[in-house]
């Protein structure tokens, strides 16, 4: 399958080797996420990638009817294996340029294939980098994915039905800063966040 607008797989190759360097003792460790320690993080991360996943196939059910503000899910015995996985079949599934057609369901929202397209590089990119920050680690996102994610997150700041930003209220950045910081900023999200 070729000529999807955006290859996730390469984002969510990132994150899972982040996640790979997770020691059961970082488990309990401080996220940039107020109130979600770093296995609270991962438990959301692997039910995120199902869901998107179900999303672009078109799949909708209980996966992709989730309440968005539930509580943030813990991790499952055998995350280690199944989060790499469900990270290499969102990608897979996102590759089929169905699944930026129609219509399709995430969190319980109804959204555009295109849309949902957007927030799930969006998750990838976002919540790599508060993984890569509470484990005090080197993150370079995938450009085509950070530019997806920003410009998400910039027309979510712009919308003014939105009031205090997507995520929470956005944390001003300059102009000049790099990109990433620019799209951590519109997440509601210090750049300068350190564990």
């Amino acid at each position: 399958m070729t000529d999807s607008p955006l290859d996730l797989g390469p984002q969510a190759r990132i994150v899972a080797r982040l996640a790979e360097a997770v020691s059961d003792e970082q488990l309990a460790a401080p996220t940039p996420c107020p109130d979600t320690p770093v296995r609270n993080l991962l438990g959301h991360l692997l039910h995120l990638s199902i869901a998107f996943r179900d999303a672009a196939r078109k799949d909708l059910g209980a996966t992709t009817d989730t309440n968005p503000n539930a509580t943030v899910p813990d991790l499952p015995p055998g995350w280690r294996e199944d989060l790499p996985k469900a990270l290499d079949e969102l990608a897979d599934a996102w590759r089929d340029p169905a699944a930026w057609t129609g219509r399709t369901r995430a969190g319980g929202v109804d959204l555009s294939g295109e849309i949902a397209g957007a927030v799930a590089a969006d998750e990838l990119v976002i919540h790599g980098w508060d993984l890569s920050r509470a484990l005090d680690l080197a993150y370079t996102p995938d450009l085509p994915a950070l530019a997806s994610a920003h410009g998400f997150l910039l027309a979510a700041a712009e919308d003014p039905g939105r009031g205090d930003g997507l995520f929470g209220p956005v944390v001003p950045v300059p102009p000049e800063a790099p990109l990433l910081d620019r799209a951590v900023g519109l997440s509601g999200r210090d750049p300068k966040w350190r564990a």
